[in-house]
């Protein structure tokens, strides 16, 4: 279900709660939630498109269309959507050449 432009969880909210870092801001996320999960729960949009303003949200949802990159502040990249997000985890939506 989608309430004012963002997921709302409508089961399992028992779950312990994490907090992760993405784009400097500190988020909530529930143990294991994918990375995408997290990122969609918590109100944000994984990334703009690279052909236009639009918001992205993830495709295949299962690790094979390669459209749910994100950065960890270190560098590396991990795949959103077969990521599980672990407390403390520092995320970027962009590429590490455009940080400042």
């Amino acid at each position: 279900m989608i309430t004012e432009g963002r997921i709302v969880r409508l089961a399992e909210r028992a779950r312990a709660k994490e907090r992760f870092f993405l784009d400097g801001e500190m988020r909530g996320a529930l143990a294991g939630d994918t990375v995408l999960t997290a990122i969609l729960a918590s109100g944000h949009v994984l990334r703009k498109s690279e052909f236009g303003p639009e918001p992205r949200a993830g495709f295949c949802l299962m690790g094979a269309c390669q459209d749910c990159w994100v950065w960890q502040e270190e560098g590396p990249r991990l795949r959103a959507c077969s990521t599980p997000v672990t407390d403390g985890m520092r995320l970027r939506t962009t590429p590490p050449e455009s940080w400042p």
